[in-house]
């Protein structure tokens, strides 16, 4: 079968390349399924690069999260069945034709739900969404976060509004205040306006932000920071930035503010399991409902790899960038 391959980290369009490899086959308690779609996500990238969490043997393949169609099952596996449509957001390896995950890493995919919808609907989805659980948050409670109009920070905003929690956005230019705009995503203020704390005042019309999310790293970090009530709580959920973070040792000292970090596998491999259903119930709820959006900005081939992972970091991009075998 065909997969994509690197045989050293470094820059996803250099190393990543399509090679002939075997085939696999299910061991017991397992499933191989067949790639329909897949999303390129930050950490995919970064893990490639070297710089992630997780950092796998090389040769390495790539990729986490998919929607495929079952294609063989291992011995004992008896709640799926060969050509059920399922997905995944956890499976290390999926931007091959074939990948092999455990059968209880699979979540079946119903007819209403589309394969571009669906090959999304796991790892960015859970990650918001258990974000707010992390943070604990009563509605009617404002928060901040910066990177809003990534793909984590709309889906933030998106099912905070539905749980009757306020979101102030972050943009680094105004042309973004715009593109959330036209998704229905409001409280967005462009940081690089003179008055942008003027801006985010008139907006909370004064009300406390009890917490704040930093995707951004650098100077963006004390930005958050500095918007954040006595009490309140930086959660570091990414440094797309900077890994170096510039806060004010003041305006943690005197408020008696906590800065934690964030890892949504980790978060979510200590949660149990019922809950972590009820929040999976609860995405797919939100996209019948029309609350929740999973655009997709294009789809690529394998082949065409490298203009996949160059225009994934592209500023302005609205949507996920898809691969397919």
């Amino acid at each position: 079968m065909r997969a994509l391959v690197h045989h050293s980290f470094g820059d996803p369009a250099e190393v990543l390349a399509v090679e002939e490899v075997d085939t696999p086959e299910p061991g017991p308690g397992q499933v191989r399924v067949r790639t329909l779609l897949s999303p390129i996500h930050n950490h995919d990238l970064w893990t490639v690069r070297g710089t992630y969490g997780y950092k796998p043997e090389l040769p390495a393949r790539a990729g986490t999260e998919a929607v495929g169609v079952v294609d063989a099952l291992g011995e004992g596996v008896e709640n799926l069945t060969v050509g059920q449509r399922v997905a995944t957001g956890g499976t290390f390896g999926v931007w091959a034709e074939y990948f092999v995950a455990n059968a209880a890493a699979l979540i079946p995919v119903t007819d209403d739900v589309d394969d571009e919808t669906a090959s999304q609907l796991v790892s960015m989805p859970f990650s918001a969404i258990t974000l707010l659980e992390f943070l604990e948050l009563e509605p009617g409670a404002w928060i901040v976060q910066n990177a809003a109009n990534g793909a984590v920070g709309r889906l933030v905003a998106q099912l905070a509004a539905a749980r009757g929690i306020h979101v102030l956005g972050l943009v680094r230019r105004a042309a973004g205040v715009d593109e959330l705009a036209a998704l229905g995503i409001g409280d967005v203020v462009a940081t690089d306006a003179d008055d942008w704390r003027e801006r985010v005042a008139a907006i909370t019309g004064g009300a406390p932000i009890v917490a704040g999310v930093d995707s951004v790293g650098g100077a963006a970090s004390g930005e958050v920071l500095s918007l954040l009530a006595e009490n309140g709580t930086l959660v570091v959920f990414g440094a797309m930035a900077s890994p170096v973070m510039e806060i004010s040792s003041g305006d943690v000292i005197f408020r008696q503010l906590t800065v934690k970090g964030f890892w949504g596998s980790k978060v979510s491999s200590a949660m149990e399991p019922a809950r972590r259903g009820a929040l999976l119930g609860e995405l797919v709820t939100r996209i019948r409902e029309g609350v929740l959006t999973l655009p997709v900005s294009s789809v690529h081939s394998f082949d065409d790899i490298a203009a996949a992972a160059r225009e994934n970091f592209e500023p302005g991009r609205v949507g996920k960038v898809l691969l397919r075998p």
